[in-house]
C-alpha cells in the first residue's frame, strides 16, 4: 500500500518508526560519545582555554585565564555526563533525523516541492552546524568570560556551577543551531506561496521587534549583553532570508 492511502492512525504508526528510528540513532551515537568522556569533556571546556581560537586572537590575562566550576550536587557530574553525550550523538545524528523527517512528509507534497526539498534538506543540515559553530566558537566563550569576570563588588567572588556552564553551552548552541533554519523555513514558504519578499521587507520593524523576543527567550543566563549578541546574527539572517525570497520568486 503506498503512503498516499494510508490512514490516519496508519500514518501515526509511520511517525512512530520514524521516530525509534531518530531516537535510536541519537542513543547509539550519544553511548560512542559517553564512552569518550575525557575527549568530550576536552572539548566541552575548550572554550575557557588560552589555545581557543577566539583568545589566540583576543589574549587574555593571567585572571581571566583561571578556570575554575564547582558541583554541589552528588550525582550531578553522572547526569551531566549523560546529557552532554547524548546532546553530542544529536548533532552527528542530526542529517539522519532531517533526513527521516522530510522522507515522511514527502508524499503529500507536490513534485515541484520535493524538488525545492532535495536543496533545503542539504542547506538545513549546513546552516545547522553553522549556528552551532557561531555559538560554540564565539557567542558562548564571549558571553563565559564576560560574566564569569562581571563583579558587582569586587569583594563578591564569583563560584560557577559545572551544571551553569554545560546548560548554558548546550542550551545556546542548540538554539542558534535552531534559529539558522530561518532561511531555509523562508525559502520552502516562498515556494509553496505563502511567503514574498515584499511582506518581509514591510514588516522589517516588527520582526527586529520578534527577533529581540526570540533571543531574550532562548537566552538562558537573561542578561542584555548575551541577548545582543545572539540577536544580532538572527537580525542578519532574516535580511539574508529576504534576498533568498527575492531570488526564489524571480526564477
Amino acid at each position: 500500500m503506498s503512503s498516499e492511502n494510508l490512514s490516519f492512525w496508519q500514518h501515526l504508526d509511520v511517525l512512530r518508526g520514524v521516530l525509534i528510528r531518530c531516537i535510536v540513532a541519537i542513543m547509539g551515537c550519544g553511548v560512542v560519545f559517553f564512552c569518550c568522556k575525557d575527549w568530550l569533556f576536552r572539548a566541552v571546556f575548550w572554550a575557557t582555554d588560552s589555545s581557543f581560537p577566539l583568545w589566540r586572537l583576543m589574549p587574555l590575562s593571567a585572571d581571566e585565564d583561571a578556570f575554575h566550576l564547582i558541583n554541589t550536587e552528588l550525582t550531578q557530574q553522572f547526569i551531566i555526563h549523560i546529557e552532554v553525550a547524548m546532546m553530542a550523538g544529536m548533532l552527528v545524528a542530526f542529517p539522519y533525523i532531517v533526513y527521516e523527517l522530510v522522507r515522511f512528509i514527502a508524499p503529500a507534497l507536490y513534485p515541484s516541492e520535493k524538488k525545492a526539498a532535495k536543496p533545503a534538506v542539504l542547506w538545513a543540515c549546513t546552516m545547522f552546524y553553522m549556528g552551532m559553530a557561531l555559538s560554540y566558537f564565539v557567542i558562548f566563550p564571549i558571553t563565559y568570560r564576560f560574566l564569569a569576570g562581571y563583579h558587582v563588588q569586587t569583594e563578591v567572588v564569583n563560584m560557577i556551577s559545572l551544571r551553569s556552564y554545560v546548560s548554558t553551552m548546550m542550551v545556546l548552541s542548540l538554539m542558534m543551531g535552531l534559529l539558522f533554519q530561518l532561511p531555509i523555513l523562508c525559502f520552502v514558504l516562498s515556494v509553496i506561496g505563502i511567503l514574498k519578499a515584499d511582506v518581509m521587507r514591510h514588516f522589517r520593524r516588527y520582526a527586529i521587534v520578534a527577533i529581540l523576543i526570540i533571543a531574550a527567550v532562548v537566552t538562558p543566563t537573561g542578561d542584555a549583553f548575551t541577548l545582543s549578541i545572539v540577536a544580532l546574527p538572527i537580525y542578519l539572517l532574516y535580511e539574508v532570508s529576504i534576498l533568498i525570497v527575492s531570488k526564489s520568486q524571480r526564477t
